[in-house]
């Protein structure tokens, strides 16, 4: 499985904004922020909204520490879809938050 670290995606964020990132925490973890351009899809939904990804896109998986993130990684790799997981989550990261 592919990993980025949470400077990699920041140092993106800084130079190209189209990075698809999905948040994959629980509605009260988001609710204390997440990284600005992340779309918030809780883990046990991730299954439900396959259809709506784009094959053709890479998403970076992000949780609250890594683990949740692998797992949507491994369902989405299954149905051919590009993941890439950032380690260490959101523990892990010292960019910019937003609450949503």
């Amino acid at each position: 499985m592919k990993t980025i670290e949470p400077k990699e995606v920041e140092r993106l964020l800084e130079t190209d904004n189209t990075l698809n990132i999905i948040d994959v925490r629980e509605n009260d973890e988001v609710a204390q922020g997440m990284i600005q351009t992340a779309t918030h899809i809780p883990l046990g939904e991730i299954s439900d909204r396959i259809n709506g990804l784009d094959r053709d896109k890479e998403y970076v998986m992000v949780c609250r520490s890594g683990k949740r993130s692998e797992k949507a990684c491994a369902i989405l790799a299954s149905h051919n879809i590009n993941v890439i997981n950032m380690s260490g989550g959101m523990l892990s990261w010292k960019g910019k938050t937003t609450i949503k």
